[in-house]
C-alpha cells in the first residue's frame, strides 16, 4: 500500500523521492506517532510535501489511496453518533407540498424566531415544522425544506437558506491547472499594455550589432524586459455554491497568473465585505482588511470579480447578512467602494447567462456593476477584456 501511495503522489505531480519514502518508514518503525489515521496523515504530509501549494493535491491522493480507513477523529469516546450525522427523517416533498409551506417573513422576524427556538429547545429534533433539527419543514436546521430559513450544519439541498451557520473548509485554487488554460490565455491577452521597465537584464541584439558596427569593437547593449504593464486585482469567490466551478476557476487562475506579472489576488465568500484573505486554510486568522486593499493598490488596477453571485439578498443589503460572520456594513456598500476606487471592474460568472434572471442576488450584483457581468466562457472573457481595455 505504501509503494502505491508513493506512485500516486508522483502521478499527481508531488516530487516524492525514495529517500523520503524510507524516512517515512523509519519514522513508523521508530513509533514516533500514535497508530491512528490522523497521526499518519500529518506525518506523511510533513515528509512528502515541501510546498504548501501542493497540500490540496496531497489531500486528494491520501483520500484516494486510504479511502475507507476507520477514524475516531472528533469523537472522544470513539463512537460516531450516526443518528446525528445522518438525516434519517429527510423528506422528498412534492411541488404542491413545497408551495404550501409559508416562510416566516422578513429577515428580522426569522432571526428573532431562531433566538427563541435556541432558548426553548432542550434536545435534538428530527422532522416536524417548528424545532431546530433534521428533515421536516422547520425554517431552522438541515436536510428538510423551507422556502426561507437558516441552515444549521448539514449540506445545501435546495439553496433556499437566508443564512448558514456552519464551519466549512475551503481549499485554495491550484494555479498549475492546465486543462483549457491556453484558450483562456488567448482571451486574456486582449488586456495588454506592454512597457519596458525595471533592470536592464535582456540583450538588445539590434542595438548591439549597430553599436559594434559603428564603433569597431563589441558594444553590448542591454535593455529591460518587455512586460505586460497591466495591473490586475483578482477577487475569487470560494466555497459553497462555487464548488461545482472549481475546475473552471482553476483554469482561469492558472492563465491569469502566467499572463499578468502585476497580479494580486484575494479570496472572498459570496460577497466582498470588510476583509478578504490569501489562504483559505487561514481565512479566519489571517485576513486582509478591505481598507488596506483600497489604500495599497492604486486606481490604475483593473478589478475582476469571479463568482456565481448566488446568495441570499440579505448578504448584499443588510448588516449581519453574511453567512460566516456579522458584517457591520452591507455587501453593497463594499461593492460600491470597490467599483468607485477601481472604475475598470467586471464580474465573471460561471453560471450560464440564461439562468441569471432566476436569481435575485445575481440581478442585484449586476446592477452594482452597472451591468458589467459576463459569463465565464471564452466569449464572455473576450467581452470582459474589451470592457477593461476601454476603461482608463
Amino acid at each position: 500500500m505504501f509503494l502505491n501511495f508513493l506512485d500516486e503522489l508522483r502521478s499527481a505531480g508531488i516530487p516524492a523521492s525514495l529517500k523520503e519514502h524510507l524516512i517515512l518508514l523509519e519514522a513508523l518503525d521508530a513509533e514516533v506517532i500514535e497508530h491512528t489515521p490522523e497521526q499518519f496523515y500529518y506525518l506523511s504530509r510533513a515528509v512528502y510535501v515541501k510546498d504548501e501549494g501542493l497540500l490540496d493535491r496531497f489531500d486528494q491522493v491520501f483520500a484516494k489511496v486510504f479511502r475507507g480507513l476507520a477514524t475516531t477523529y472528533g469523537t472522544p469516546d470513539g463512537a460516531v453518533p450516526a443518528d446525528w450525522l445522518k438525516a434519517v427523517a429527510e423528506k422528498f416533498l412534492t411541488s404542491e407540498e413545497m408551495a404550501a409551506i409559508k416562510s416566516l417573513g422578513s429577515w428580522d422576524e426569522i432571526m428573532e424566531t431562531l433566538k427563541q427556538r435556541l432558548a426553548e429547545q432542550e434536545g435534538r429534533h428530527q422532522g416536524g415544522s417548528k424545532w431546530i433539527g433534521t428533515g421536516g419543514t422547520s425554517p431552522f436546521g438541515n436536510a428538510g425544506y423551507n422556502p426561507e430559513g437558516v441552515r444549521v450544519g448539514g449540506e445545501s439541498r435546495h439553496g433556499r437558506a437566508l443564512k448558514v451557520w456552519d464551519q466549512r473548509e475551503f481549499r485554495n485554487l491550484d494555479n498549475t491547472k492546465e486543462l483549457g488554460t491556453r484558450n483562456i490565455k488567448v482571451a486574456l491577452r486582449r488586456l495588454r499594455k506592454f512597457a519596458r521597465d525595471g533592470a536592464a537584464d535582456e540583450l538588445d541584439i539590434d542595438a548591439t550589432i549597430a553599436g559594434t558596427a559603428r564603433q569597431g569593437w563589441l558594444d553590448v547593449v542591454m535593455r529591460a524586459e518587455r512586460r505586460n504593464a497591466v495591473k490586475l486585482l483578482l477577487f475569487l469567490d470560494i466555497g459553497g455554491s462555487m464548488d461545482p466551478w472549481i475546475t473552471l476557476c482553476e483554469e482561469l487562475f492558472s492563465a491569469a497568473t502566467s499572463e499578468f506579472k502585476n497580479l494580486e489576488f484575494f479570496y472572498f465568500h459570496n460577497c466582498p465585505y470588510e476583509g478578504v484573505w490569501k489562504d483559505n486554510r487561514r481565512r479566519s486568522t489571517e485576513r486582509t482588511p478591505m481598507w488596506d486593499v483600497l489604500h495599497k493598490f492604486g486606481h490604475d488596477y483593473k478589478l475582476v470579480f469571479v463568482g456565481d453571485a448566488s446568495m441570499s439578498p440579505y448578504e448584499i443589503t443588510h448588516p449581519g447578512g453574511s453567512v460566516e460572520h456579522f458584517n457591520e456594513e452591507p455587501g453593497a456598500v463594499w461593492m460600491q467602494r470597490l467599483t468607485t476606487t477601481y472604475p475598470a471592474a467586471v464580474w465573471l460568472n460561471p453560471v450560464p447567462a440564461e439562468q441569471w434572471g432566476y436569481s435575485q442576488s445575481v440581478r442585484m450584483i449586476r446592477e452594482l456593476l452597472s451591468d458589467r457581468m459576463y459569463p465565464l466562457t471564452l466569449a464572455g472573457l473576450d467581452d470582459a477584456m474589451r470592457e477593461l481595455s476601454r476603461k482608463r
